[in-house]
């Protein structure tokens, strides 16, 4: 059986039926092609949002446990495993259920089964014994967990975050190997329910990558949650047992370490994932670490065949997959290709990191001769209201024309904060600019404003110039 279509999304993610969606609103007949039952991909099924639902029952759980200090008394609170897991299961059913009404009414054919081309405007998907001829194609088969030799996944000591989020159970004492967003996310919520949690992490601190002012407020919390961290510590083999795993550990000193665990859960990075697509065949080329290159029109080096979202090189962040869906489609319905803006970068510990355009190191390091201003949470009403003041807002700017280069946060709702000052640098707003605005009191977002005022000499709830 044969079906025609004038584009076909390979993949039912976040970039993917973006993509199916944008191009069915703009006039063309879709077909979006998924392997899996749900759509959602990886950020809705077994990411972002199943992560955060956990987070969040975590965050509720340690407020109960801090509570007293604001003279509430919470008694005889306790952790149900299993109906967290079934009301996490429900906010990801729910919502992928509701991509799926998304595409069903705005007219893009979902078929289940996976694809590969067999030609460049043709595409079999086995499973659903059809071949489908469109006039463009999108690959947004996004990205999987990284393995590591010796440590390879086997879903029940060894694992990835896919089965972190619906353990059967709550583990006793998990070793987490790497100490990214997501290692360090996971390991969050696990000591919040109870689990002791130990990291080990290749380089000289956790979060790598990110501005070590920010971070240092969260290596400072994760003692007290508690967590154990072993930074500049290589892994070197694990042992099973009958009880667990015993982890022998490189530190930095050159000495070894044995550390014990019921499960290893190993989150050193993602990698893209364009196997059994057939398109090497046809010529798409993909860089040595695997990412189809695409320009900036989001083709490929085959005409007519596109490539977005962790497939790609660039951030692996939903948000940005989300953004390039849309584009591609516009792109191939003839609009012209826009610039990305600057994709924030969001980390749900506690407290939360977010981060958006240029750290102070990276400022500098491009030449630029900066300014900074600096808010503490600690000055900020709402945030002592909230019982959680730890953590600042960090505004880079260039010191002659004032436009603000980048923002950093680590406090309460950074996740919330980062979207304004996401908004001000892809506008090109100077300090001046963004400090000028009206903000609502007692806000945290106060606290953005009162940072960009520093540098300007009008800070008044801070010390400063």
């Amino acid at each position: 059986m044969v079906k025609k279509a004038d584009v076909v999304v390979i993949g039912g993610g976040t970039a993917g039926y973006s993509a199916a969606i944008r191009a069915a609103k703009l006039g063309r007949k879709v077909i979006l092609v998924e392997r899996d039952d749900a759509l959602g991909g990886t950020c809705l099924n077994r990411g972002c949002i199943p992560t955060k639902a956990l987070l969040h029952a975590a965050h509720l759980l340690r407020s109960f446990e801090d509570a007293g200090r604001i003279g509430i008394t919470a008694s005889d609170v306790m952790l149900d495993w299993e109906r967290l897991q079934r009301w996490k299961d429900g906010v990801v059913r729910r919502l992928s259920q509701g991509v799926r009404f998304l595409c069903e009414r705005n007219g893009v054919e979902v078929i289940k089964g996976t694809a590969r081309f067999a030609g460049t405007d043709r595409i079999r998907v086995e499973g659903a014994d059809l071949e489908i001829k469109a006039g463009a194609a999108v690959v947004a088969t996004g990205s999987v967990p990284v393995e590591l030799r010796g440590m390879e996944f086997d879903g029940e000591r060894v694992i990835s975050s896919t089965e972190a989020l619906s353990l059967p159970r709550k583990p006793e004492r998990i070793l987490i190997v790497g100490g990214g967003y997501i290692g360090m996310e996971l390991g969050t919520f696990f000591a919040s329910v109870g689990t002791e949690v130990v990291v080990v992490e290749l380089t000289e601190g956790i979060l790598p990558g990110i501005d070590p002012e920010l971070t240092s407020h969260v290596t400072r919390s994760l003692r007290e949650l508690p967590i154990e961290v072993h930074t500049e510590s290589r892994m070197l083999r694990l042992e099973k047992t009958s009880p667990g795993i015993l982890a022998r550990v490189e530190g930095p000193g050159g000495d070894d370490l044995s550390l014990e665990a019921e499960l290893v859960l190993v989150t050193v990075g993602r990698r893209p994932f364009a196997e059994g697509l057939g398109l090497e065949e046809l010529g798409v080329v993909r860089d040595d670490r695997g990412f189809i290159r695409v320009n900036e029109r989001f083709e490929t080096s085959v005409p007519g065949i596109y490539a977005i979202g962790d497939v790609t090189p660039g951030p692996m962040l939903a948000h940005r997959a989300h953004w390039d869906g849309k584009r591609v489609a516009e792109i191939i319905c003839g609009h012209e290709p826009k610039e990305r803006p600057p994709v924030p970068t969001v980390v749900f510990t506690s407290p939360e990191i977010a981060a958006v355009g240029l750290s102070e190191s990276k400022a500098r390091e491009k030449g630029y001769d900066v300014v900074i201003g600096k808010f503490p949470f600690t000055a900020s009403g709402r945030a002592l209201i909230l019982d959680e003041s730890r953590g600042l807002v960090k505004v880079v700017a260039e010191r002659s024309s004032g436009r603000i280069l980048g923002v950093g946060i680590v406090g309460p709702w950074a996740s919330e904060l980062i979207g304004e000052a996401s908004l001000a640098i892809a506008r090109g707003m100077t300090l001046e600019e963004f400090a000028g605005a009206i903000r609502p009191h007692p806000t945290l977002s106060e606290a953005l404003g009162e940072a960009a005022e520093v540098p300007l000499g009008g800070a008044i709830h801070v010390l400063g110039p």
